[in-house]
This record gives structure tokens, sequence and C-alpha cells, in this order.
């Protein structure tokens, strides 16, 4: 079958782009579509592979001012026309979904969650302290974004979700019922780590307000554990003026240098409450437990007791509690190595074949290579 992969945008290193990723080694003959492509942002081993992108490709500042260009997005989907393929496969947050296809053509969108701006506006708008002036300007704009996203999911022939959490919210947004895959975990990235650890917690994450790491930065903070906090974005400042001196902000990194960080430290916080969450899965396949909030992506991710532990509210004072509480319990590192290998790559890649079979679009995987994991989580 002829066959595109489609990805929204390559402006970020995270979950998302890890399942792009790997669904082009799934298909080495396929092109990747991409609205817009930072070459700064793709992973190197996108870089040599054949890529499509939008005219968004030319607009003048791109790279510093994408966020800005949201709504020129949904124009530049619709006008890419991938009708000539026979199967189309778009991994999706929000614009790819609506990519122009043939009526012969099969398209399989796996689906990271629906757009969660633009579904959660409200949340997100607290978030970013918007003022009243520009909230209700974004407002307006959002309600146009919001029935184009309902419109653009019925595009799709069949629907992947993630986790368990996103297929609920694909039915909720969009009316439509979602088959559930887990992303791939390249585990063999990762080797366990029996030795005691080096006492640090640590944060992988981009640094933008839902992730809500500054529950991390003050948690650490008030009860003086070492935290050290691998990634970037617009919040960074702001976590750092909040920040006591144990908490180091280590900006992105290479992923040898993060390899090591995960093997050697007490755990990962993990405070935000994701779609999936594929970073306790990382941990995990290193041996190291995960404090995570109980929401979520988490609560497939991470088994209370065996590979981690939970808070209940999004508050420093259940974080805060929830690690007293991890302090004082031990936990296997063979046993969270045999959890994470249940999401390995392999495993990943027998599930689409199988989805794809199922619903008339048979594939031949390629020989198993483990795709490189990408920092920053999803």
């Amino acid at each position: 079958m002829k066959t595109a992969v489609v990805h929204d945008y390559f402006t970020q290193m995270g979950g998302a782009e890890k399942v792009a990723d790997e669904l082009c080694q799934m298909f080495p003959e396929a092109p990747l579509v991409s609205l817009v492509a930072l070459q700064s942002m793709l992973p190197d081993t996108l870089k040599s592979h054949p890529l499509q992108t939008s005219w968004m490709q030319c607009l003048p500042g791109l790279e510093k001012y994408y966020r800005l260009f949201f709504m020129l997005y949904p124009y530049a989907a619709t006008s890419m026309d991938l009708s000539e393929y026979d199967l189309v496969v778009s991994s999706s947050s929000s614009y790819a979904k609506g990519i122009r296809t043939g009526d012969n053509t099969m398209h399989v969108c796996y689906c990271h969650t629906p757009t969660r701006w633009v579904w959660n506006f409200d949340t997100y708008s607290q978030r970013e302290a918007m003022n009243p002036a520009v909230k209700a300007c974004a407002e307006t704009m959002i309600g146009l974004l919001r029935n184009w996203d309902t419109a653009a999911a019925q595009h799709p022939d069949h629907f992947i979700a993630n986790s368990q959490t996103t297929a609920g919210r694909i039915l909720q947004a969009y009316g439509r019922t979602a088959e559930i895959i887990h992303p791939p975990i390249n585990i063999n990235r990762f080797t366990p780590n029996a030795h005691e650890s080096h006492g640090y917690y640590l944060v992988l994450s981009r640094l933008v307000s839902y992730k809500r790491i500054d529950l991390a930065v003050q948690a650490c903070s008030r009860m003086h554990r070492k935290l050290l906090v691998v990634g970037d974005g617009p919040h960074k400042q702001a976590l750092m003026e909040g920040a006591a001196p144990c908490v180091t902000f280590c900006g992105r990194l290479s992923d040898p240098v993060v390899d090591e960080l995960i093997t050697s430290c007490r755990a990962l916080i993990f405070p935000g409450e994701e779609d999936f969450g594929m970073t306790p899965l990382e941990l995990a396949a290193s041996g190291r437990p995960t404090i995570a909030y109980r929401a979520g992506g988490a609560m497939e991710t991470v088994i209370d007791g065996e590979t981690g532990t939970f808070f209940e509210q999004q508050t420093p004072e259940s974080l805060m509690s929830a690690m007293e509480a991890f302090e004082r319990q031990s936990f296997s590192p063979s046993v969270l190595r045999r959890h994470a290998e249940k999401f390995s790559i392999g495993v990943f890649r027998e599930k689409m074949a199988s989805f794809l079979a199922r619903v008339g679009a048979p594939i031949t995987l390629p020989t198993m290579a483990g795709a490189p994991s990408l920092q920053g989580g999803s």
C-alpha cells in the first residue's frame, strides 16, 4: 500500500514526536508529512527521511513565532492533499487529523489528545494569566478552532488513542470511539541500576504551565530535597524565581547525560495530568520509580507500591506527603523493568500491525531496530 506518515509539527521534542519517529521506522518507505518542521527539533533518525511540509514552512520568523500562527494551521492542514495514498497514518494532538485524503484512502489517526488548549481553554488561560481583553479575543478564535477541530475529527476512518484517558476524551469531544495502543518505549536504551541512588529527585519535562513542574519545585524547596529539573520552556524563569538552592535547572541535555541522571536518581516526580506519560516507563526501564499525580495516563503506567506511588491533589502539601511516604518504601529494579517491557517498541509494532490488519490495511513489519527515545516526555 502506498503510505504516508503525518505529524502535526516538529516545533518541540516530546512523546508525540517519539511516536511519529517510530511510525516512520515502521513505514521506512513512507514520506513524513508535517505542517511545520524546525530542523533543530527533528530527531536524528528523521533528518534524512523524506519530508514534506506545508506553505507555513516559508513564513518569516517561524522558528521564534510559530505559536502565534495558530489560526493558520487549519488552513495549512486542509491545503495538503494526500489523496494519492492508499494509507495515511497521522500522529496528531491538533491539526494532522484534518489533512485532506481521497475517497479510497484509509486514514488512521493515532491521537495523543484532543487539542488540549482548544478543549480546556479556561484552565489554560488561567495558568497563562491572560488579561481580560486578550482572553475575550482568544475565546472567539478558540470557538472557531473548536468547530474546525470537531469537523476535522470526522475525517479519519479510524482512531487509535494512546491511553484510556485519551480514548474517553476523544469520545467526549468528537463522538468517536478509539482503539487503545500505548506509545512505544525504547527500553533497550536503558539499563536497570540495582545500586543505591545519589539521593536526588528528577524532573524530565518541557517547562510549560500544564506540566505543573511548580509543584515539584515548591515541594523540594520546602523539604530541602535535591531536585534536578531537565528540560526547557517558557516557564523556566518563573520556576527559577521560586526555587531554593537545592533545586538545579539543567536545561536540555544530551541523551547519554539524561540516561546517567535517570539511572542514578532517587525517583522521577511526575506532577502533571498527562494523557499518557512515557517518562515514568523510561524510568521503570532503568529500575527507578515515579511519584505521580493520581490522574490521567499515569494511572496506566504507574503501579502504586510496585513501580511508584501517587499523590492525590495538585498541591505542594499533597506531593510532600507522598514524598515522605515514598522515602519509607523500597522498590525492586527487576519488577520495574518487567513492567516497562510491556510497553516496548516491539509490543507497539505488533499491536499496530494487528489493528491495521483488522481494518483492512495489512503491513509487513520491518526488521526490529530500537528507535532512540527523545527527551522531554509527553
